[in-house]
């Protein structure tokens, strides 16, 4: 029902990748196209968007900063903030995922609109980065917009009130479903810790004990046991 909605968003490709793939929020906003083998069908992350908090850089006298305002935002001479590329923090974030041959075509498709938005924008359109999910003038998007987009699509689908990292914990819960090998899972995760994806391991059980139970009421149902 998510994914229903998410047509109606600028990037339904976004929230593909999140609930196939199990991207962080960040690694998402901060896809760039050279990271996308469309032909091969892979998809390689190797950085990430985060906010960073602006920091003074008007002189200090007494440890209080000279321009007379209290955040570093508001300093006319602020440095270090706004929306970052970083590096990924440990070595299993960065990675290589083969995607899903419908999610391959939905990225062409996607990339072919994104270039129309961009010929349409000419000299408005921020070309810094080219990347897979930009915003309106092709700047990067804040992830607090990217998470106001994700609630609104939740809510018009009518489903349960859930985060946007929960999109994530479905991709990890849907590949052990379907019996994929753990260290498969991890790895296209990028998870560092065995007892991270063990916790998935526990639900996953719990889910087929379920799908055992709800088998056994619909088809022997009012049979004498035996």
């Amino acid at each position: 029902r998510v994914l229903e909605v998410a047509q109606t968003s600028d990037h339904p490709a976004r929230w593909s990748i999140a609930l196939s793939l199990g991207l962080r929020q960040g690694e998402a906003l901060g896809l760039f196209w050279s990271d996308i083998d469309l032909g091969d069908g892979v998809l390689r992350v190797r950085r990430s968007v985060q906010r960073h908090t602006w920091l003074h850089g008007c002189p200090r006298v007494a440890g209080q900063p000279t321009c007379g305002h209290t955040r570093g935002a508001e300093c006319e001479q602020r440095h270090g903030g706004g929306l970052l590329l970083v590096e990924p923090k440990t070595r299993s974030s960065k990675r290589t995922i083969v995607l899903p041959q419908p999610l391959t075509d939905e990225l062409r498709a996607h990339r072919a609109g994104v270039g129309r938005r961009r010929l349409a924008s000419g000299s408005d359109w921020d070309a810094t980065h080219d990347l897979v999910f930009p915003g309106p003038a092709g700047g990067l998007i804040d992830p607090a917009r990217d998470n106001a987009e994700w609630n609104r699509m939740v809510a018009a689908a009518g489903v349960r009130d859930v985060r946007l990292h929960d999109a994530r914990h479905t991709a990890a819960t849907l590949l052990l479903l379907q019996d994929v090998d753990l260290r498969t899972v991890m790895s296209i995760m990028g998870w560092t810790e065995m007892a991270t994806a063990q916790r998935y391991t526990h639900a996953v059980d719990e889910l087929r004990r379920r799908a055992a139970s709800r088998m056994g009421a619909l088809l022997w149902e009012g049979q004498p046991s035996r």
